[in-house]
């Protein structure tokens, strides 16, 4: 890490937010001071550390024996003690500015001078609680999602005099302790979390008081038509009816313009808060103890779904236009942090910008005080309305029958999409996946900086589609076999880094396409071999080379003589696959890795990956003289200029791919 390297951190505040970060810190080797008033409060913290750890490691998600990880943490009521060696400081308390600056003003008189202020605030503007600081250029928002432990997503938030340095410091700290961090540029009401939600909210009350709809028919459409974890109300109650009112008061105080909701007024009015209270907009049979609401799927057919995310998708479009965040990072948090099985700008690219533009300028005419954002009357204008048009908030692969092309830069996602046949190879997934990579070969370095190869559905590739085989003779066999090894020849050479990420079946040609990658991430439920044997044929796009590069000659032989099919562990073990996770962290696990090589300057991979090509294959004294010649080429790029200054002057490099 470029600039301040983080060992210790402080929480301050041993609550439910507060813990869980404490132990996440831990869980991933840093030293940790957590700080409350009593020590009561702490030992009741630690006991529920102690707990959470125990359960992970029972279900086999913690490794490390969970006494070594309490012994990273210390606890005290000192905050001076707390924060006298911290390298980085998380404030969790609660959610009121009167308490969270006092915090702040008394934490930067007694950290060291290099200690990076981070609040754990979902709804108050970091700026404001820099300016009580001796270092407003090292307060920064570090917004985690609850539980922590659980949870992969963390907003950071810009203030108005945050460095890039402390930008760059807690972005890479977000990622060593396993989460995905989303910039918010700006330092805007309610990030971009809350301002999603409060439209959902939003148009959820105008439906409910316009009389359009039931706040059951809400619920249902949500889950049944949008296939959201639970419904809008639903999650109200979850979160708790007074606290997204608090939320609301703090974001509409300081100019977020929401037309209101008398609907949790009167819920705040008569103490109906949610599931802690037993009851809000749905009853529970137990206070505090969450039971999944029972909305039948029929109350909302006569909703529309596109009414329902249209206001949160005119707020995203703000978003993206005042520069507070991109289209990826709104896509990111809603599928993160709000459980979204796809992004809520997929979701407007897959019902049309159009359609949404149309439920807007509907519900404009309805309640006037609703304004369609630029953004999205310019999308419509020039015809970037979605899946359909090839592009809309994100680009996408237009013309493709078996693959699907979406570039959320820096990332272009290839996937595999025959999921009926478990995305086998046929000729015409061949020609298209020649093509696509072509067509990347030649997008520029700040568009697409790394690409991902995954399959949709249940496999990753289960391999060649055997009725193209079946109606062909020697020769054809002979021509289909060079067209897969001139595609694997091109994936591998391919001018910037490939990541296969495979999950269910990758066998056959499907396992030699991902041998031909240079990074393979797999779930825990993949299954990898080279079967073709047992058919009577053997691999016939390279993968026996590749695999004897990967594992040697001797036991790549006895894989492939036998036809063996492999785990993920058993893969990783022998070194085919580099990195094995649960299946529900395999895609945020891949973005990750992608991301992090993203981060690298472009050419000096390129250079990179292709002497390491010739290492694997060419002999000793022509390795060292291509790595030479790599080495001194790198010297005449702008990159490695800005890569030695940036480390002489202790700041993040800024590549170009120049």
């Amino acid at each position: 890490m470029a600039g301040i390297q983080v060992k210790e951190i402080a929480v301050i505040g041993s609550g439910t937010m507060g813990h869980g970060i404490a132990e996440v810190a831990a869980m991933n080797g840093f030293k940790v001071h957590l700080n409350d008033l009593t020590l009561d409060i702490l030992q009741r913290a630690l006991n529920n550390i102690r707990w959470s750890l125990g359960n992970l490691h029972r279900k086999g998600q913690l490794r490390e024996n969970p006494d070594d990880v309490m012994s990273r943490i210390s606890i005290t009521t000192s905050l001076e003690d707390a924060v006298r060696n911290a390298d980085f400081i998380i404030e969790a308390a609660f959610e009121d500015f009167n308490v969270k600056s006092s915090i702040f003003k008394r934490v930067s008189e007694y950290a060291p001078p290099h200690a990076i202020l981070a609040s754990n605030t979902s709804s108050i503007p970091i700026s404001e609680l820099a300016s009580v600081t001796n270092r407003p250029d090292k307060v920064i928002g570090m917004h985690f999602f609850n539980p922590p432990v659980l949870m992969k997503l963390i907003e950071v938030v810009r203030g108005d005099k945050t460095s890039d340095e402390t930008v760059n410091t807690t972005i890479e700290l977000g990622r060593r302790l396993g989460k995905e961090p989303v910039l918010v540029n700006k330092d805007v009401p309610g990030f971009i979390s809350n301002r999603l939600f409060m439209r959902l909210i939003e148009a959820a009350c105008l439906m409910v008081t316009g009389n359009e709809a039931t706040i059951e028919a809400i619920d249902s459409a949500a889950r049944f038509k949008l296939g959201l974890p639970m419904g809008v109300f639903e999650l109200i109650d979850f979160v708790g009816v007074d606290v997204v009112n608090s939320i609301l008061k703090a974001m509409t105080n300081r100019g977020f313009e929401f037309s209101g909701c008398r609907l949790i007024d009167e819920k705040v009015k008569e103490g109906k808060l949610g599931l802690k209270a037993g009851e809000g907009f749905y009853k529970y049979p137990e206070a505090g103890k969450y039971s999944r609401v029972n909305v039948p799927k029929e109350a909302g057919e006569g909703v529309n779904p596109v009414r329902l995310i249209a206001l949160a998708v005119n707020e995203a479009a703000w978003l993206i236009r005042n520069k507070v965040a991109s289209a990826v990072g709104v896509d990111t948090v809603t599928k993160l942090g709000f459980g979204f099985p796809r992004g809520l700008l997929e979701y407007a690219d897959s019902y049309g910008v159009g359609s949404i533009m149309v439920e807007l300028i509907k519900l404009r005419g309805k309640y006037s005080s609703i304004e369609v954002d630029p953004l999205i009357m310019q999308m419509v204008a020039e015809g970037n309305i979605g899946v359909k048009a090839g592009s809309g908030f994100h680009e996408y692969g237009g013309g493709y029958e078996t693959i699907k092309l979406t570039i959320e830069p820096p990332i272009a996602w290839i996937t595999l999409n025959r999921p009926e046949k478990l995305n086998a190879i046929n000729g015409k997934m061949i020609n298209e996946l020649m093509a696509i990579i072509n067509r990347l070969e030649a997008e520029p370095f700040d568009k697409v900086k790394v690409i991902v190869i995954r399959g949709a559905g249940k496999a990753f590739s289960a391999g060649a589609d055997l009725t193209m085989f079946s109606e062909e003779g020697p020769t054809d066999a002979y021509l289909t076999s060079r067209m897969l090894q001139e595609l694997t020849n091109k994936l591998e050479a391919l001018n910037r880094p490939v990541i296969a990420m495979i999950h269910g079946y990758a066998l056959g040609g499907g396992f030699e396409l991902a041998l031909a990658c240079d990074l393979r991430i797999a779930s825990e439920d993949a299954v990898l071999g080279l079967p073709e044997v047992t058919l009577g044929l053997i691999p016939g796009s390279g993968g026996a080379k590749r695999l004897i590069r990967l594992i040697g000659l001797g036991k790549a032989k006895e894989l492939i003589l036998t036809g063996a099919r492999l785990t993920a562990r058993e893969a990783e073990e022998l070194g085919i696959v580099n990195r094995v996770v649960p299946i529900n962290e395999l895609e945020n696990e891949t973005k990750a890795i992608a991301l992090k090589l993203a981060e690298e300057p472009p050419i000096t991979l390129m250079i990179a990956k292709g002497i390491l090509n010739i290492a694997s294959e060419g002999s000793m004294e022509g390795t060292l003289t291509a790595e030479s010649m790599g080495f001194g080429l790198l010297f005449s790029t702008k990159d490695s200029k800005e890569g030695i200054k940036a480390f002489l002057e202790k700041r993040q490099p800024k590549y170009q791919g120049k």
